[in-house]
């Protein structure tokens, strides 16, 4: 089994990692350090909670020098997770000497004051946002030329918050020499064209879960019958003692009229979204991470690499539009071996969305609530079942499929099936046609 201590890095390095309790690597862990520290190109896919941030930042750590200007460059998406790497940053430099320096530069933020702080200093670490990192870097405030590191944290991330051309500016000013690793949950295909241009035989390393969520986890599901989700989330919070509760809804407005909801009923909650101005989020985190709250409800932008300690539930308000989402919302809570419960609700007429989550390999548990008690609940599977036949068909037959039912005419089971038998009959000679004619031109091929 291997130990943070035989990567031989240094004693600053390996006290802090004594303080923070840090023993032995994750399985990412231990696939990037070697590398990074051989100065290779990587390109990492990797779930969250996975600690893809130490496995970049150790070896750059252990690799930086008393110089005075900027060695390694980390850019990512959001506000929250800059200030997630700076703090993890922080702790790790914590027994290193006062000549190091770790600064951070998101948007929302005093854009001039930071430019006094860099003509006066340049850090050997420097952490932010594309945008702001990109503002500076342009401006020649933020001087990059001496760069050995650049990583790109949450590149799927960074893609779907449009800020992939302030990425590929700052890489376009990266001096010839360096090495560049990029970290994501996903790699989808419109980053290829970025990874083909900036990196050079990079070693590509998946670390493919052998659960899609945690096993210390609970996946609970529960059909809303069309009620008032606010009252039902209401419910679940004040049944037994949850320690801590975040619960996702999809959009700001919806986080608002939770948050306002469960304000009205008495509970202590914070709220999280893209809404608030920097300074509220940045207090509300720290709030979080002090444990003043005990409900929190947010939008995904928490979701995607935020570290909120000791989460014992999580609820979904609603199904995520981008399922990939559901993995990382649930990743919130069963960490660092604790466990945990995620519970699910769903409206009628959402048994699809349901579908697909399972078809991601997720298994789910039906609950429900009876006489103020969580109980084992029914069996969707046959909503499912009776759903069946119309999910095969071609999209006009499913049209008509609905038509006909919403008329409730006289006979319309029977104009259903004559039509799926009719469509089933055309499909079949369709096929068989084609079938016929591969079949002469590959003769045709043949003689030839």
């Amino acid at each position: 089994m291997t130990k943070f201590s035989q990567y031989n890095f240094k004693d600053a390095i390996n006290a802090s990692l004594k303080q923070i309790n840090f023993d032995e690597p994750t399985e990412v862990q231990e696939a990037v350090i070697p590398l990074v520290n051989k100065k290779k190109d990587v390109i990492v896919q990797s779930m969250t909670g996975s600690g893809k941030t130490h496995a970049f930042l150790l070896p750059i750590l252990n690799s930086i020098t008393k110089e005075p200007t900027v060695q390694a460059l980390i850019a990512t998406p959001s506000r929250e997770l800059a200030y997630q790497i700076y703090e993890d940053t922080q702790a790790i430099l914590k027994n290193f000497g006062e000549d190091y320096n770790a600064f951070i530069f998101v948007g929302g933020t005093d854009k001039q004051r930071q430019q006094r702080k860099l003509a006066a200093h340049q850090p050997q670490i420097a952490i932010g946002t594309p945008g702001r990192l990109w503002d500076l870097i342009k401006e020649n405030d933020l001087h990059v030329e001496n760069v050995e590191r650049f990583v790109v944290d949450e590149a799927d991330m960074t893609l779907d918050m449009g800020f992939l051309d302030d990425v590929v500016n700052i890489a376009a000013k990266m001096p010839e020499h360096h090495e560049t690793a990029v970290f994501s949950a996903t790699i989808p295909q419109k980053l290829e064209p970025f990874l083909q241009k900036y990196l050079t035989g990079p070693k590509k390393i998946e670390i493919k879960n052998s659960h899609v969520i945690s096993k210390n986890v609970d996946n609970w599901l529960m059909f809303t019958h069309g009620r008032d989700k606010k009252a039902l989330i209401y419910k679940l919070m004040t049944i037994g003692e949850p320690y801590m509760v975040l619960v996702f809804a999809n959009t700001k407005k919806s986080v608002d009229e939770i948050y306002e909801y469960l304000k009205q009923q008495g509970l202590k909650v914070a709220r999280l979204h893209g809404g608030l101005t920097p300074r509220e989020r940045k207090r509300v985190m720290k709030q979080i991470e002090n444990l003043e709250f005990q409900f929190v409800v947010a939008t995904d932008l928490a979701a995607r690499g935020i570290d909120i300690n000791g989460v014992s539930h999580v609820i979904n308000a609603e199904i995520p539009e981008d399922l990939e989402f559901f993995v990382h919302r649930v990743g919130r809570t069963g960490r660092n071996g604790m466990s945990g419960v995620a519970i699910t609700l769903y409206d009628p007429g959402e048994e699809n969305k349901v579908a697909e989550i399972e078809h991601m390999g997720i298994k789910f548990h039906p609950k429900e609530i009876k006489n103020g008690e969580i109980v084992e609940g029914y069996d969707r599977d046959r909503r499912i079942q009776r759903k069946a036949t119309t999910e095969k068909l071609d999209n006009k037959l499913v049209g008509y499929v609905k038509k006909q039912k919403v008329k409730r005419k006289p006979g319309y089971k029977k104009k259903i099936k004559n039509a799926i038998s009719t469509e089933k009959r055309q499909q079949r000679r369709i096929k068989n046609r084609q079938e016929k004619r591969d079949l002469r031109k590959a003769r045709r091929n043949k003689s030839l």
